[in-house]
């Protein structure tokens, strides 16, 4: 697996917003859309161009422009406060959904909803969305189902994650990339990264 960690200055600063206890819903929500447009420059960083003329205001030239289709899949529920950000970046990116929820006893994750743009099958790329990856289990089960589907050029992102679980991934899905903003030191009993910065759904929607 390639993993990109971002260390840009004002991601780190907002990151710490994002991890105070004291940081309210709506606050919460938007550093989350400020981290997630800035991650998305630098999981577009790459992304294919083609050439095309256009006319200025001056003369005619060859200019470069998007020549790639984005779609975005977040995990719900946290991945959702996510793609706005991304969609400040590229609003012509069109999303899926995948519905996941954890059990609390096995910490297993279950599928209760998956929809994915028509054309994701064709020469795009595809990016999973979710704030939290903590045990790993949401996120293999997101990369399975869009596999399944034959979508390719799979990446991820993230804005905390724990060691083991990038382990995990890696050993099943090598060819997807992982962008981060942080690796924390490891999972608490009941499967929560420690420090992370709590539940990040709950945090979103201001429930518990």
């Amino acid at each position: 697996m390639k993993i990109k960690i971002i260390n840009h200055s004002l991601i780190q600063h907002k990151l710490t917003l994002l991890r105070n206890k004291n940081t309210n819903a709506k606050d919460f929500r938007e550093y989350l859309n400020e981290i997630s447009r800035l991650l998305a420059f630098e999981v577009l960083r790459d992304i294919k161009l083609k050439q095309i003329e256009i006319e200025t205001p001056i003369q005619k030239t060859k200019a470069k422009v998007l020549n790639e289709k984005i779609n975005l899949f977040p995990i719900l529920r946290a991945g959702q406060g996510m793609v706005e950000g991304f969609l400040g970046v590229v609003p012509n990116a069109k999303i899926g959904h995948i519905g996941l929820y954890r059990d609390e006893k096995t910490f297993k994750a279950k599928k209760y909803l998956f929809k994915f743009p028509k054309d994701a099958k064709e020469e795009s790329l595809n990016i999973i969305l979710d704030p939290m990856i903590a045990t790993g289990g949401s996120a293999i089960e997101a990369i399975k189902f869009l596999k399944k589907e034959n979508i390719k050029n799979i990446k991820f992102v993230s804005i905390v994650t724990v060691e083991e679980a990038i382990n995990k991934i890696n050993q099943k899905f090598p060819d997807v990339e992982l962008i981060t903003c942080a690796v924390d030191q490891k999972l608490n009993q009941k499967g929560y990264i420690i420090p992370g910065l709590g539940d990040a759904g709950d945090r979103i929607y201001g429930t518990k």
